[in-house]
């Protein structure tokens, strides 16, 4: 993992296991400890290295004068709680510890500077990172360190998973329960909003697409998923009318092959049909034809289509390929 700074993840040393910090208490897992608590120089034994043996305990190091430990600690504790029982979360206050805080310094944590959080698994060190890390990387932090002691991802990310396979295998009234859970742990989720306006659309309730596009959070609005769900949306209706004048557009393209704006319209249509190749081919003509028509429109909705398509979709890869060939031959 990447978080360390500047060194690998000490190994809790066998005397800090062994070490009485516990003071005379018997170390041994609470199995309905809480997944939040206050640790102490008495508790460490049994808060930390002992419940390590069976679930990966966080030690959030942190110390009142620390302005970023006070931005941390609610994210921290946000994550921890999302993760329903994965894994621990122990806060040590370094000022109110200081022997510990010592003797942990001598194995090679670098408490020197806070926030510091470090990861004990099976009575040992297994990563650390410094600093008030955004919600984004801590999750992927915690992601890492399940992975690492096996106990497979954070609960979000699985329902985010099983909504992914449920809308591959044609089962959207599914993957937009699955999406719903998701951003019920996580609001902003942007990869749970993209999928959910894409089930409604699978769904053909535009309403209710319409509906979640609205709601989503002002500050994931631009990300790639959203931005993709919303182009899906947009040519979803323009394509229902140029769908419905099917027949009439076929008829303006046989009467004039060089109508680009038949042919855009055409394209747009088939985009709905699904047959994502062919209004690729539409677009493709018109720019072979005529690059800069209509200031490059044929360009722009093919653009619009990568997006709404997912940009490591087949038929935009090999779209693409043939726009790339024909700019640059």
């Amino acid at each position: 993992m990447d978080h360390i700074i500047g060194q690998q993840a000490p190994q809790a040393s066998g005397s800090l296991m062994q070490d009485p910090l516990a003071q005379g208490q018997t170390a041994t897992p609470q199995a309905s400890a809480p997944l939040i608590t206050d640790g102490t120089q008495a508790t460490f034994m049994q808060d930390v290295i002992e419940a390590s043996r069976s679930i990966p305990v966080l030690v959030d190091f942190w110390a009142d004068w620390c302005g970023p430990c006070k931005q941390l600690a609610p994210v921290l504790e946000k994550v921890v709680t999302a993760a329903r029982g994965k894994v621990r979360l122990v806060k040590i206050d370094i000022e109110a510890n200081r022997a510990l805080a010592a003797q942990l310094t001598q194995i090679g944590l670098p408490l020197q500077s806070i926030p510091m959080v470090a990861v004990f698994w099976k009575g040992q060190i297994l990563d650390l990172f410094q600093g008030a890390l955004p919600e984004s990387e801590i999750k992927k932090f915690v992601e890492g360190v399940l992975k690492a002691a096996g106990g497979g991802t954070l609960p979000a990310t699985e329902l985010l998973q099983e909504a992914t396979v449920a809308m591959e295998t044609n089962q959207p009234a599914h993957a937009a329960e699955l999406f719903s859970g998701v951003l019920g742990e996580e609001p902003e989720n942007p990869k749970a909003w993209g999928g959910l306006i894409r089930a409604m659309l699978a769904l053909d309730d535009e309403e209710a697409a319409d509906a979640a596009l609205a709601d989503v959070p002002e500050k994931i609005r631009d990300t790639p998923e959203v931005a993709g769900a919303r182009a899906a949306l947009e040519l979803k209706k323009e394509g229902r009318k140029a769908a419905q004048e099917m027949e009439e557009v076929r008829a303006r393209l046989a009467a004039n092959p060089q109508d680009h704006a038949a042919r855009c319209e055409l394209a747009t249509g088939l985009n709905v049909a699904g047959k994502r190749e062919d209004a690729a081919d539409e677009l493709l003509s018109i720019i072979k034809a005529d690059p800069n028509w209509n200031e490059g429109a044929a360009k722009q909705q093919l653009f619009r289509f990568f997006e709404a398509w997912g940009h490591d979709d087949p038929a935009t890869l090999a779209a693409r390929r043939r726009l790339s060939s024909l700019l640059f031959s």
